[in-house]
C-alpha cells in the first residue's frame, strides 16, 4: 500500500476532529520514533499543542502517537501507563484500545509511508527498529540508537552467500590420473537456521574422488562458506555442497559430513545444551560402494 501526502493530510484532519470532539485538554504530543514523529508534528501544528521529546516524569495528558497499530504491543505500554494514543492506521487483527484515536482501518498489506526512505539500507533498518519496539524497548535510547544500522550490517555478512555463485568459486585442474579420496576436514561453519533465525555452528568434512579433474583445496572450504551464509537447514547445506561438486567437478563421488550445534535447541525449545546434530550427504561411489564410504569415515575419525 502506497501512502502519499494527500492520504496523510486527510487522516490528520480526521484525527484532529476526533481529538477536538473528545474535549481532552492535552498538554503535549509525543511521537514514537520513527513512524510517529511526522504525525506528532502535524497534530502539534493543527492543534497548537507543544511537542515533547520524552515521557519521563510527564503526566498522562500527553498524547502518544504512532503511524499504525499492528500487534499492539508497542502502544500497550503507553495505554497501560495511562496515556491516550493516536494512530493513522489499525489492521484487522490489531487490538482496540479505549484510549486510542485511529484515522483508518486498513488491510494486512505492508504500508509504504511517503516520509520513509524506502530504498536499500534505510528501509531495511525499519525492521529491527520495529522489533525493538515490539519487545518493549526504546529505539531512541543511547545504547540502541545505532543498533538497527549494526543489525543490517551484520545480516549483510551473515547472508552474503546469496550474492555469490558456485561458478565464480570453483576452478578445476587436470588431475593427472589421481583417483583416491581428497578430504578437507574440520572446516568451521556458521549459519542461520531458517526456522527460527537463530545460529547453528560446527564443522564440516568435505571429500571427493576425482574423475579427470581436481579442485583447489581451498575451494572446498569456500563452498561451505557460500552455502552456510544463507538461511539454511543442516541437511540441505550438505546436499548443496555435494551437488555443486558433482555438477561442476564431475568426480566419481562426493560427500559432506556436518556436525553442528543449534541454538534453537540449546537456547529455546528443549534446551539440550550438549546436543550435536550430525548429517551426511553422499553421492556417486560414496553412496554405492561401502568400502569407499568406510575409508572416508576412517579418514574423518
Amino acid at each position: 500500500m502506497i501512502y502519499n501526502a494527500s492520504d496523510f493530510q486527510k487522516d490528520v484532519d480526521c484525527l484532529v476532529t476526533q481529538i477536538k470532539e473528545s474535549k481532552i485538554a492535552f498538554t503535549g504530543i509525543y511521537g514514537i520514533p520513527k513512524g510517529g514523529v511526522p504525525l506528532a508534528i502535524a497534530l502539534s501544528n493543527k492543534l497548537d499543542i507543544p511537542l515533547v521529546n520524552c515521557l519521563n516524569g510527564l503526566q498522562p495528558l500527553v498524547l502518544v502517537v504512532d503511524d499504525l497499530i499492528d500487534t499492539g504491543r508497542t502502544l500497550y505500554e503507553y495505554v497501560n501507563g495511562g496515556f491516550h494514543t493516536a494512530v493513522l492506521h489499525r489492521k484487522p487483527h490489531s487490538p482496540i484500545y479505549d484510549k486510542n484515536f485511529c484515522a483508518e482501518l486498513i488491510s494486512n498489506e505492508w504500508v509504504d509511508y511517503f516520509w520513509e526512505d524506502n530504498s536499500g539500507n534505510a528501509n531495511a533498518q525499519e525492521i529491527p527498529t520495529r522489533l525493538l519496539e515490539y519487545i518493549g524497548e526504546d529505539p531512541t535510547r543511547e545504547g540502541l540508537v545505532e543498533t538497527p544500522k549494526r543489525f543490517i550490517k551484520a545480516w549483510d555478512k551473515l547472508t552474503e552467500g546469496y550474492s555469490q555463485k558456485v561458478e565464480d568459486i570453483i576452478k578445476v585442474f587436470d588431475g593427472n590420473g589421481y583417483n583416491q579420496i581428497v578430504l578437507l576436514k574440520d572446516i568451521e561453519l556458521y549459519s542461520m537456521c531458517e526456522h527460527h533465525l537463530l545460529p547453528f555452528w560446527g564443522k564440516a568434512h568435505v571429500a571427493y574422488i576425482p574423475g579427470k579433474k581436481v579442485l583447489g583445496i581451498s575451494k572446498l572450504a569456500r563452498l561451505i562458506e557460500l552455502y552456510s551464509r544463507r538461511l539454511q537447514i543442516q541437511e540441505r547445506l550438505g546436499d548443496q555442497v555435494v551437488k555443486a561438486l558433482m555438477d561442476h567437478v564431475q568426480p566419481k563421488g562426493a560427500a559432506c559430513i556436518i556436525e553442528a550445534a543449534h541454538l534453537c535447541m540449546r537456547m529455546r525449545g528443549v534446551q539440550k545444551q550438549n546436543s550435536v546434530m550430525v548429517t551426511s550427504s553422499l553421492d556417486g561411489v560414496f553412496m554405492k560402494d561401502i568400502k569407499a564410504r568406510e575409508e572416508l569415515m576412517r579418514l574423518i575419525r
